[in-house]
């Protein structure tokens, strides 16, 4: 089990850009996968974007070309990197492992107005 803490989400108009920041209670070296998931009022949570060890991405096609995620083994941190942000993309954002474990951070709120 690894404690999460998400931060970075805010308000921004339509086209801005965010990036979001998830940081590890401990050494996420040896998880093989980490991923961005998102959960918008009244919907479920979805994954939109993972890396695996190997650098390896993937993305939800809602967001493939506009976010981007990477890993830093080194400060045990996870970013969500999101440009040309659309209303639609607005919900709680969190990171957790893939698949993920039982417990959830706080997440971070991301708003986007049109």
């Amino acid at each position: 089990q690894v404690q999460l803490v998400e931060s970075g989400g805010g308000l921004v108009q339509a086209g801005g850009s965010l990036r979001l920041s998830c940081a590890a209670s401990r050494s996420i070296f040896s998880i093989n996968i980490m991923g961005w998931y998102r959960q918008a009022p009244g919907k479920q949570r979805d994954l939109v974007a993972h890396i695996t060890r190997g650098d390896y991405t993937n993305y939800a096609d809602s967001v493939k070309g506009r976010f981007s995620i990477s890993r830093d083994s080194a400060r045990n941190t996870v970013y969500l990197q999101m440009n040309s942000l659309k209303p639609e993309d607005t919900a709680v954002y969190y990171c957790n492992t893939n698949p993920p474990q039982k417990f959830w951070g706080r997440g971070t709120q991301v708003t986007v107005s049109s």
